[in-house]
C-alpha cells in the first residue's frame, strides 16, 4: 500500500505542479513552493505549516489544498486530508483534476473505513474516467471492498485481539511472527527505528515454564548482520531457518541450519528461488519440502504474488511456480503462512473482497489444489493493514502484526473463532534419540509415516549434539515413527489418532540398540486381527523397514519371535505366536531376504515385557520381536 501511495503522491504532485496556478498571490506561491522543499525531504510538519500559510493568503488556492491533502495523507492524518481534497475539488472546474480528486477521495475514505463516502466518490470516478486502465482496475477493487464491507458491516466474529506484553513489543516496529511447531519459540523481525531503511534483525522469544513469553533476544550473530534481515520461517523442529536478506542488490532468500545451539552461516537458496527480482517473506511447509514466498518477478498476475518451490530428492530447491489465481490477484498478496497440516495457507491481500487495505485470508488445499481464498472476517480484518498471520499447531490461536501508527507496529495474539478453525488439526511428537547402551545422543534419520497407504509425512535428522527431534503430526490418522542409524537396530513407535486429537505435544525418547549378538527390538507396527496370523495391510510400513535394515546389513541373521499375553490356552497361544512369526518370515522371504538369514520362533507368554496384570501391559506383551543371531 505504501508503494502505491508514494506513486500517486509523486504522479499527482507532478500533475498539479505544472501549468498556471490558481492564485495570483506571490506570498501564497512562495509558501507553496517552500513547502515542497520540506515535503520531498519527509519534513511533513513544516510542509503542512507552510501550506496552511499559503491557504491563509488565498483561501481559493486550489493546488495548495490538494498538496496539503497529500502531505496530511502521508502523515496518516486521513480525516484532515479528505477535508482538504474535498475543498480542492469544490474549487476546480478542470475535468482531469476532478477525476483525480474523486479517485483519491475514494481511496482516502476507504482507508478510514468510511465506506459510503468512499463509494460515492469511486462511483463518480468510474462514471467519468474512460481511459486510465490502471486507475479503473484499482477503483473497481476499492469499490468491491466498499460493497463487501457494507454488506458485512454487522458481522462480529469472536476474536479477542490483544497485543503481546511490553516484554515482547519493545521495539518501534516488530512484525512477521512465526512459530516453532511446539509453540515454544516465537521468531520475528524487528526494526530499530522508524525509517524504512533502518536496520532490521531477527529475534526470538521463548516461553518460560509458566507459558509466558520471555524478553526477546537476537537469534544469532551468524544470521543478523549489517544488512537488513527480514521476514523468516522456521522448520517444525526449530533447526532450519529460511529468511530474507536485503542488501545493495535487493532482497533474496537464505537458509541457516542449527546444530546444538549454533546456527550456520547463511546460504543462498539458489536460482530456483532467487532471481533479479524481489524475493522475501518465506513460509516453509511442516515436512520441509515446500517453500512459499513473495516475489514481484515476471510471470505473475501483477504486483506481489505468492510463489512456491519444491525441494528435489537431491535437497535442492526447484524452479519456483506461481501458486495460481485462486490466491493471487493483479494487486498484492504478501506474508504467506502454511499451517503444519500443510492444508491451510494464510496470507494478506489488498486485491480481494475485504474491508480495505491488507486483509488476512485463508485458502484450503483440496486434492492438491488451493481453493478460493476466504476473508477471515471482522474484527480481525478492518480498514487498516493486517498481515503475517501465524497459527498454532492446534489451529486455535494466532499471532499477527498490525500497524499502530506511522512506522509503529506490534505483535498481537487472538483465539480463532470456531467457524474459522482448521478442519485438519496437527501437533507434534518430539523427544531425543539415544544410544541404548551408553545413553549418548545420536544423529539418526527420523521418519513419520501414515500407516494407511504407507505414506511418508515428514522426515528429519535428529540433532547430532543433543539428539533432539521434533516432527509434525499433520492430522487424524494412525502413524508410525521410525528412527534409523547405521550400526544400530531401527526402532519404531505407534500412535493412533484416528478418533481423537493430539491436544498437546507427544514426548517420546527413542533408544537405539547397537547391532550386537542378542540385541532385540519390538516391531510396534505389525498388526493382526484377533486370533489371526494374517498380516494386516497397515503392517507394510514396518515390514519394509525390516527389509531395508536387512538389505543394508547383508551379513546379519535374525530371529523373528512371536509373543502373546497369558490369557487363553497356552498351547493355542504357542501355535498362534509361531504362526504370526512365520507370517512375518514369509513376507521377508518373498521380498528377497535369504531363508538362511531368518528363524521363526513362537514363545507364547513365556517372555513378557511387563507383568500380565493390566490390559495395557498385556497389549505390550502381544508383539513381534526380532533379535540379532550372529
Amino acid at each position: 500500500m505504501r508503494k502505491l501511495i508514494l506513486f500517486y503522491f509523486l504522479a499527482s504532485s507532478m500533475l498539479f505542479s505544472q501549468g498556471q496556478l490558481s492564485t495570483k498571490s506571490k506570498k501564497a506561491i512562495e509558501y507553496y513552493f517552500s513547502a515542497d522543499n520540506f515535503r520531498v525531504r519527509g519534513q511533513l510538519d513544516q510542509a503542512v505549516k507552510l501550506l496552511n500559510q499559503a491557504i491563509a493568503k488565498d483561501s481559493k488556492f486550489e493546488e495548495a489544498y490538494y498538496r496539503l491533502g497529500l502531505t496530511l495523507r502521508s502523515s496518516n492524518s486521513l480525516s484532515e486530508a479528505c477535508h482538504n481534497f474535498e475543498k480542492g475539488l469544490s474549487l476546480t472546474t478542470d475535468i482531469v483534476k476532478k477525476k483525480n480528486y474523486t479517485y483519491i477521495l475514494g481511496e482516502c475514505y476507504l482507508r478510514q473505513g468510511k465506506y459510503d463516502q468512499s463509494l460515492t466518490f469511486l462511483n463518480r470516478f468510474l462514471t467519468d474516467e474512460k481511459f486510465d486502465k490502471v486507475k479503473l482496475e484499482q477503483s473497481k477493487v476499492w469499490k468491491t471492498q466498499c460493497e463487501y464491507s457494507i454488506e458485512n458491516k454487522n458481522q462480529n466474529f469472536d476474536y479477542q485481539i490483544k497485543p503481546l506484553s511490553d516484554t515482547v513489543n519493545i521495539y518501534p516496529m516488530q512484525y512477521f511472527p512465526t512459530l516453532t511447531a511446539d509453540g515454544q519459540e516465537l521468531i520475528f523481525t524487528i526494526r530499530f527505528g522508524g525509517a524504512h531503511d533502518d536496520n532490521e534483525d531477527i529475534i526470538v522469544s521463548r516461553k518460560d515454564i509458566n507459558g509466558r513469553w520471555n524478553k526477546p533476544v537476537p537469534l544469532s550473530d551468524q544470521i543478523n548482520s549489517n544488512y537488513r534481515e527480514g521476514a523468516s520461517t522456521i522448520s517444525a523442529d526449530g533447526r532450519k531457518l529460511i529468511f530474507t536478506i536485503c542488501g545493495p542488490r535487493g532482497c533474496d532468500l537464505f537458509e541457516s541450519n542449527k546444530n546444538g545451539d549454533k546456527w550456520s552461516l547463511p546460504k543462498s537458496l539458489g536460482s530456483g528461488v532467487n532471481t533479479s527480482g524481489w524475493e522475501a517473506q518465506p513460509a516453509l511447509s511442516a515436512d520441509g519440502n515446500e517453500l512459499y514466498f513473495v516475489s514481484d518477478r515476471r510471470g505473475g498476475f501483477g504486483g506481489y504474488d505468492i510463489w512456491y518451490s519444491t525441494k528435489t530428492p537431491e535437497g535442492v530447491w526447484g524452479k519456483a511456480i506461481n501458486i495460481g489465481k485462486s490466491v493471487n490477484t493483479p494487486f498484492d498478496e504478501i506474508a504467506p503462512f502454511v499451517h503444519v497440516n500443510n492444508q491451510n495457507l494464510y496470507f494478506a491481500s489488498n486485491g480481494l473482497p475485504g474491508f480495505g487495505s491488507y486483509d488476512i485470508y485463508v485458502s484450503e488445499k483440496v486434492n492438491g489444489q488451493w481453493n478460493a481464498a476466504k476473508n477471515m472476517g471482522f474484527p480481525l480484518n478492518n480498514f487498516e493493514d493486517q498481515y503475517s498471520f501465524a497459527v498454532t499447531s492446534d489451529g486455535k490461536f494466532a499471532y499477527y502484526s498490525k500497524e499502530e501508527a506511522k512506522d509503529r507496529s506490534k505483535i498481537y495474539f487472538t483465539p480463532i473463532p470456531e467457524s474459522f478453525q482448521i478442519r485438519r488439526k496437527g501437533n507434534v511428537v518430539k523427544g531425543r534419540v539415544l544410544d541404548a547402551a551408553t545413553g549418548n545422543p545420536l544423529k539418526a534419520m527420523i521418519q513419520l509415516k501414515e500407516l494407511n497407504g504407507d505414506q511418508v509425512r515428514s522426515s528429519i535428522i535428529s540433532d547430532s549434539v543433543t539428539g533432539n527431534y521434533l516432527l509434525v503430526v499433520p492430522g487424524k490418522s494412525e502413524y508410525a515413527l521410525f528412527a534409523d542409524k547405521a550400526g544400530y537396530l531401527f526402532n519404531s513407535i505407534n500412535f493412533d489418532y484416528q478418533q481423537s486429537d493430539l491436544d498437546k505435544p507427544l514426548e517420546r525418547d527413542i533408544h537405539l540398540q547397537p547391532i550386537t549378538k542378542g540385541a532385540s527390538v519390538s516391531l510396534n507396527n505389525i498388526f493382526f486381527d484377533l486370533n489371526s496370523y494374517e498380516l494386516l495391510e497397515k503392517s507394510k510400513s514396518e515390514l519394509n523397514e525390516v527389509i531395508l535394515f536387512l538389505q543394508n546389513n547383508p551379513f546379519v541373521k535374525i530371529e523373528i519371535g512371536g509373543h502373546t499375553d497369558d490369557l487363553g490356552n497356552e498351547a493355542y497361544n504357542l501355535q498362534l505366536s509361531l504362526n504370526r512369526a512365520k507370517s512375518v518370515g514369509v513376507f521377508l522371504k518373498n521380498a528377497g531376504i535369504s531363508v538362511e538369514r531368518i528363524k521363526e520362533v513362537g514363545y507364547a507368554s513365556k517372555k513378557p515385557l511387563k507383568p500380565n496384570n493390566s490390559d495395557q501391559n498385556r497389549q505390550l506383551n502381544r508383539r513381534i520381536e526380532f533379535k540379532i543371531q550372529n
